[in-house]
């Protein structure tokens, strides 16, 4: 489930700090904005964990997927190419 993610001015986000951070760890991401546009967002511990976590290099990606042990004939075709005609227009 999804919910809109709340926008706090920077104002009322220093007034309700408490109740950002509470909101960030029950509901997700809360924005703060600064003169209408976005600033910064305020999220829990383990989002952002989530976001700082070592990706897996493409190497490891196939490695480690099903395609790895998949024969592949990955030669390449050496015959000329096809003559074709060129209009010019």
């Amino acid at each position: 489930m999804t919910t809109k993610r709340k926008k706090w001015q920077l104002q009322e986000a220093k007034n309700k700090f408490s109740e950002v951070v509470r909101k960030a760890n029950q509901e997700g991401p809360q924005t703060v904005t600064k003169h209408g546009k976005d600033s910064v967002v305020v999220l829990s511990a383990k989002d952002y964990q989530k976001l700082e976590r070592p990706k897996n290099s493409l190497v490891d990606f196939f490695q480690e997927s099903l395609l790895f042990v998949i024969q592949l004939d990955v030669r390449r075709d050496k015959s000329l190419a096809r003559d074709i005609e060129l209009w010019v227009i």
